[in-house]
């Protein structure tokens, strides 16, 4: 066989396989790490807003809806120390899901920013069950619907970066998760999470004694770890809407979600997310600013 016959030979064997990694590439509704089915909806990011301002959410810049900055409420993290007259250091009715404990040392504000470390407690011995460590900050005020954001830049190792409210009393036990997402995990890189929970509620609400969500999995061309995003959650009587850079992902009925609601921002480790600690200790979870606006 002379030599053009050779390179034609090998052209044929490996081209089938350069337009199956082509298509791959370009194919990104249906990735095949994940079943058919998995995800909800492809989000297209390229339709995201400009933000011309800062005093608006990034959904609606020109302030179409009537939105005004709470100011109690918001936190720009621009101090040397957290706001604790806004903010508990620390998470005071939950240790942490094992095993990790969630620990005031891993909190701190850095160049204007709220950073949220893991394993930052020392030598100090954790309760038994407990091996890591994480941070974790509660809001202090409660708020009844509005319009929350905060842009945050996730882990980039196997832990759960959370933005979320809830709210936990003797006759409700309700939770929206505006940001719950752990992209350091390879097999989720490319997931945006969505959840909704109701744990209790009153008999003249359902009497709902038994745990249910609402969960939802939308596929994300990029690694939300790989840069700073806005995460925002529209919340009223009607309706739930989850805007990721301003746009809109998914839209839920509220059912249930009529309390007031505590503001949460924390990292933690959670197996059903495959997001499991390592040692890998010099990852960080970044918060810009965390705003909400409501309606006269």
């Amino acid at each position: 066989m002379n030599y053009r016959k050779k390179l034609f030979a090998l052209l044929l064997l490996v081209l089938p396989w350069l337009s199956l990694y082509a298509q791959d590439e370009d194919d990104n509704s249906n990735p095949p790490t994940k079943p058919a089915g998995y995800y909800t909806d492809t989000v297209d990011l390229a339709s995201a807003p400009l933000r011309v301002n800062q005093q608006y959410p990034l959904s609606d810049q020109s302030n179409t809806d009537g939105w005004k900055l709470n100011k109690e409420l918001s936190d720009e993290f621009e101090g040397r120390k957290l706001d604790t007259d806004r903010w508990h250091p620390n998470n005071p009715g939950w240790k942490g899901r094992q095993p990790t404990y969630f620990h005031g040392s891993n909190v701190s504000l850095r160049k204007g920013e709220l950073v949220l470390k893991i394993n930052q407690h020392g030598d100090e011995e954790l309760p038994e069950g407990y091996t890591h460590t994480a941070g974790f900050i509660k809001s202090k005020k409660r708020l009844k619907y509005g319009y929350l954001e905060a842009e945050m830049k996730l882990m980039d190792a196997p832990w759960v970066s959370g933005f979320w409210v809830t709210n936990v009393s003797k006759d409700w036990w309700t939770e929206i998760d505006i940001c719950e997402n752990d992209p350091g995990v390879i097999e989720n890189s490319h997931d945006l999470h969505s959840n909704i929970h109701v744990f209790r509620a009153p008999p003249e609400h359902g009497d709902v004694k038994e745990h249910f969500m609402r969960s939802k999995t939308y596929y994300l061309p990029i690694e939300l770890q790989q840069d700073y995003h806005v995460w925002g959650l529209e919340w009223n009587e009607e309706v739930i809407r989850f805007y990721i850079d301003g746009v809109l992902f998914r839209e839920a009925k509220n059912t249930h979600w009529h309390q007031p609601l505590e503001i949460n921002i924390n990292n933690e480790s959670n197996k059903w997310f495959g997001a499991l600690p390592d040692e890998r200790t010099d990852r960080e979870f970044h918060i810009k600013y965390m705003r909400v606006w409501t309606k006269e």
